[in-house]
Formats: C-alpha cells, structure tokens, sequence
C-alpha cells in the first residue's frame, strides 16, 4: 500500500474518503464548524479500529486551517491566537495547578524545521519563580517550564530520551509538544494548526521520525502542536499535475480520452507514478515556501501567545 505523506488527521480523513468513496469512517467522529476567516475541524479517533484506518493514535485532533496565519500584522494574528487559545483551553482545561512541560521539537538550523525551538523561546516561563518563592498556586499564572532538547544529528541523544529524563525529575502533571509537520497540499502549508492529545513522533514533519512522545511512554498526558511546513516533491507535483491535466482538458477536445484517463487515476496511484519517477535521480526532496524564514517567525508567535494566554490566566494582552 501506497502511503502519502501526511502528518494531519484531516487529510487522513480525506485520503480514507477518496480510496473508500464514503464519508462515515469507523471508530471515527468527525465535527465541523466555520468561524470569521477560519474553519476548525474535529477528528476523534475513538478506537484501535479507527487507529488503524487512520494510521494515527487513538484521541482528538483539531485542526485550525485560515489564510490569516500568512499576514504578518497584527489584526491577522490576533485573531488566529484568539482561535487557537478557545480550542487549547478546550483541551488543557482551566486548572491553575497543574504544571506544565513545552518542548520545542526539531532542528533550529533548518528554518523549516525550527518552529518548535522558535516558539518555546517566546513562551512564557514560571517554574523558576513558583520554586524561588516556594508557591503552588497563582491566580494568574500557572507553573510552566520549556526546553529545545534539539535533534539528535546535533545532540547523540534521542529526543525521547530527554524528555523522559526531564518528565521524570520534575514531574509535570503534562507536556506540550510543538512540532514541524508535513501536508499532501501545498495549499495546507503554513496556513493550517493541529492540536492533538494522542502526542507525536519528532521529526515527522521532515519524515525521520523517531521514538513516540505520548502518554504510554512518557506517563503524563501529551498534547501536540504542529503546523504543516513542508511537502515532499512528489505530492507537489502531483498537485501541479492535477492542474495541468484540468487546465488541458478545458483547452482540448481531441486529447480528452487521454487526459480523462490521468484524472481517473487514483490519489496514491498517482503519486507512487510520481515518486517511482522522482526517486531514482534523488528528487524526492522537502519543499518549502521561499518565505519561510518571516512564516516561522509569525507562526512562533502564534503559537506561543495561543499557549500563553491558555496556560497564564491573568497574561496581559494588547
């Protein structure tokens, strides 16, 4: 079986759809609900059944998917943290004593690969004042700490590995991982955010994955933030593929027979045609938007203020 790469539940979802020709998934719930300037989707995997349809692990991924996450102004940005921290709320729950762990997952020399470390140095911090003034409880904020652990081409170590030693020294009631991802769309690309509580393999999103941070074997509850910041070549040029064939077929008639056949040709059909093609000269490469270095930067602080706010009761905000 062909496999497109694809970290989001929602084109899991999709792919399942296009191979199945049916809506209704089991051990599947889907929920759906349009907001000003972004559509939020809700997947819950409910069973081993559905797990394995979907190849992703039993829990809720929501996804937030808006153009506005490419405007780098601050209306634009307002209005995506003020999304996210409903649906991080929605999730992490309005406990002030529960202690939290963000790990910034990837490569802060890959830019594609930094949002995790980018977005964990704009987070904001507690657990060294709760220790200094010996307190449990705030009414405004709550205990957070955050590391980078890196990857392990930089460090020798598995990503997991730290994390577990941490998890085990200080002891968080949870942890907050923020991750890279990668998309079957171009279109999905840095305008798209999941949120996930069945936790995350690091590096997916450039498609190394390693050992699996989540409940199981970290033992505390793990919710994951990702953004789609890359696709491979061969799901690109699928998608560019699926252009020409439309834009060819209302430009012909005496070729339609042959670009009919094209465009009948299933998604992973198509994209097994693409990568066998691709692979042998080493093509298969990542791609990325050209301005990803400004994107990154604006989804860190995203992301960071969405978890902010969430986590701090009493932040101030603009």
């Amino acid at each position: 079986m062909v496999s497109i790469r694809t970290d989001l539940a929602l084109e899991a979802r999709e792919i399942y759809e296009e191979k199945e020709k049916s809506s209704e998934i089991p051990g599947v719930k889907i929920e759906n609900k349009e907001l000003d300037n972004c559509t939020v989707t809700k997947v819950e995997i409910l069973d081993e059944q559905g797990s394995q349809i979907m190849n992703k692990g039993v829990g809720t991924y929501i996804t937030l998917e808006s153009n506005l996450m490419k405007f780098d102004d601050d209306e634009s940005r307002e209005e995506i943290i003020s999304y996210l921290k409903d649906e991080l709320v929605g999730i992490l729950g309005t406990d002030k004593t529960k202690k939290t762990l963000v790990i910034g997952l990837g490569n802060w020399n890959i830019t594609s690969d930094a949002l995790g470390p980018k977005s964990v140095s704009k987070t904001l911090v507690t657990r060294h004042i709760f220790k200094n003034y010996n307190k449990d409880y705030d009414d405004d904020f709550t205990e957070v700490s955050g590391l980078s652990p890196g990857v392990m081409g930089i460090t020798g170590l598995e990503t997991s590995e730290v994390v577990k030693s941490i998890v085990d020294m200080i002891k968080p009631d949870r942890v907050i991982a923020i991750d890279a991802l990668a998309s079957r769309k171009m279109e999905r690309v840095n305008s798209t955010i999941q949120i996930s509580t069945a936790g995350i393999s690091p590096g997916g999103g450039v498609g190394n994955k390693r050992k699996a941070l989540n409940k199981e074997y970290l033992g505390v509850d793990v919710i994951a933030i990702g953004v789609p910041t890359v696709v491979d070549a061969a799901t690109l040029t699928s998608d560019v593929l699926d252009l020409a064939i439309d834009n060819l077929m209302s430009q012909s008639v005496e070729s339609e027979n042959f670009y009919n056949m094209l465009n009948k040709l299933k998604e992973e059909e198509k994209y097994q045609l693409i990568k066998d093609s691709l692979d042998p000269y080493d093509k298969n490469l990542i791609v990325t938007p050209k301005d990803i270095d400004e994107t990154i930067e604006n989804l860190s602080i995203i992301i960071s203020e969405g978890l902010n706010r969430s986590l701090h009761p009493g932040r101030i905000t603009k």
